[in-house]
């Protein structure tokens, strides 16, 4: 420090503080109600105000706020992600999230022709705000496999994953750590089942991973050695690291062998309570789907469809759990519904969206995520316009939440994806630098959040009902 000069002092620096707030309110009450009439993108209000915003809110954002030339370092605000009632937090500030999947970071940092792909989206989705990605931790005997056969392990592919975990430090963003699929993609349970016939069991469906104890040990020893996987880049172990914002069981569970759910009940309750033994820290959610089932008779009318009652799986019962800390809900009214996209997708998005809200509110207590939601390019009358307008009802009823201190906590894109990786779009990949109408209403979404998560920590005390000069912005109408 030089000499010469007298370090600010508190009263000073909570003044600047202030007027940050007072010039940041100016700026969202001139141009809020053109804000809010732009989903396309093309509104110059909207991309003035959102650069105005982000590069005001830094002033007092609390840490959440990525940077792409930031390193957290020891920041000590690098802190788990913890709990409180319906709410994430972090040093008991509430930490709304928006946030993305990007599933094959693992697969693409264990070679170096492809890992600079990680870091570029780890950059890109910052840039726009975004703090949580959702990823893979399992790559079961495919190619490029992390775990080769039960309990044997490729050295550098577990490097790659210790290269994510460390590179989404840098760039402030936490992962949530999914530990196997449902699907066949990167293994899945049917390699769990096919490892199992090659030991010389007798099986004969995929969905006896979730019954069988050999086949419950084989995960439970992969959850192990993740869980106590000691960082080769940064000497963390993976259940003390602050970077994991929280373990996923597993990616869309569906156990069809037995549509009662107590099959998939059972596996839930065990493995819930050996990730809990292992790892007490970290948040641990489901990978659910959504799917209302027999305990809710009630609620099977939100379900899109008749057969997702059917597949094993129970919102309410299983998110009842011991050791889940919140919920997890998938959002496809393409591949549920109908391939033609038309309006009655946006209002399947609002029901479903509320349903769960409102149960996570009043008979689970617990934060709800949204873990995956998007639009196909390969739908039937896809246009951008249609897109935008589903990211929008999406955030926008995150946010009617949010404004009551509610349930509704966060959600996670599918998918971002960098420039050069087209050859893998699913035909929901979004990339960022190319899709400027959804990147603006992304990044407007984050400034929200995080205008709010600062707005929070300046609050007498959590929960306090205040009104706010900055609600003019964060909810100018119902949304």
């Amino acid at each position: 420090m030089d000499a010469h000069h007298t370090p600010p002092s508190l009263l000073q620096i909570n003044l600047t503080i202030f007027l940050s707030y007072i010039f940041l309110f100016f700026l969202i009450t001139r141009s809020t109600s053109q804000v809010l009439q732009s989903v396309n993108g093309e509104d110059h209000y909207l991309t003035t105000m959102v650069d105005n915003a982000e590069k005001n809110h830094l002033l007092y954002s609390n840490g959440n706020r990525g940077n792409a030339e930031f390193e957290v370092g020891d920041d000590e605000d690098w802190q788990m992600v913890q709990r409180q009632g319906m709410q994430f937090v972090v040093n008991n500030q509430p930490f709304y999230v928006n946030g993305f999947n990007t599933y094959w970071l693992m697969v693409f940092a264990a070679d170096q022709s492809t890992r600079a792909k990680v870091t570029e989206v780890f950059k890109q989705a910052s840039s726009v705000g975004m703090t949580v990605c959702r990823t893979w931790a399992f790559n079961d005997g495919a190619w490029r496999a992390l775990q080769k056969s039960p309990s044997v392990y490729d050295e550098d592919v577990f490097k790659a994953l210790d290269f994510v975990v460390s590179e989404a430090k840098k760039y402030k963003i936490r992962l949530i750590l999914s530990l196997v699929n449902n699907w066949d993609a990167y293994g899945g349970k049917a390699q769990y089942v096919k490892w199992g016939k090659d030991a010389g069991l007798n099986l004969t469906s995929d969905d006896e991973f979730f019954s069988h104890p050999t086949l419950r040990n084989y995960y439970k020893a992969h959850v192990k050695t993740v869980l106590n996987r000691v960082n080769t880049l940064t000497n963390l172990t993976y259940k003390d690291d602050p970077t994991i914002f929280g373990w996923e069981l597993m990616n869309e569970p569906r156990c069809l062998l037995d549509p009662s759910g107590d099959l998939l009940q059972d596996w839930l309750s065990e493995m819930a309570a050996h990730v809990k033994s292992i790892d007490p820290k970290h948040l641990l959610e489901i990978g659910l789907e959504g799917f209302y089932g027999p305990s809710t008779p009630n609620r099977v009318q939100y379900n899109p469809n008749t057969f997702a009652q059917q597949v094993g799986t129970d919102f309410i019962r299983n998110h009842q759990t011991l050791g889940i800390d919140f919920a997890s809900v998938h959002i496809y009214a393409d591949s549920w519904m109908s391939q033609t996209i038309s309006d009655a997708h946006l209002q399947f998005v609002k029901s479903w969206m509320q349903s769960h809200v409102d149960d996570a509110d009043k008979v689970l207590g617990m934060p709800v995520m949204f873990g995956e939601f998007g639009v196909s390019v390969k739908d039937d009358g896809y246009n951008s316009s249609f897109r935008d307008t589903f990211v929008s009802t999406v955030y926008n009823t995150i946010l009617n939440s949010t404004k009551l201190g509610g349930s509704g906590s966060g959600s996670l894109l599918w998918q971002l994806f960098p420039e050069g990786t087209e050859y893998m779009n699913d035909g929901y990949a979004i990339f960022l630098p190319k899709d400027q109408s959804v990147s603006n209403i992304i990044s407007l979404h984050s400034t929200r959040l995080t205008l709010f998560n600062s707005m929070c920590s300046w609050k007498c005390h959590w929960g306090c009902k205040k009104k706010h000069v900055l609600d003019t912005f964060l909810y100018h109408e119902e949304l």
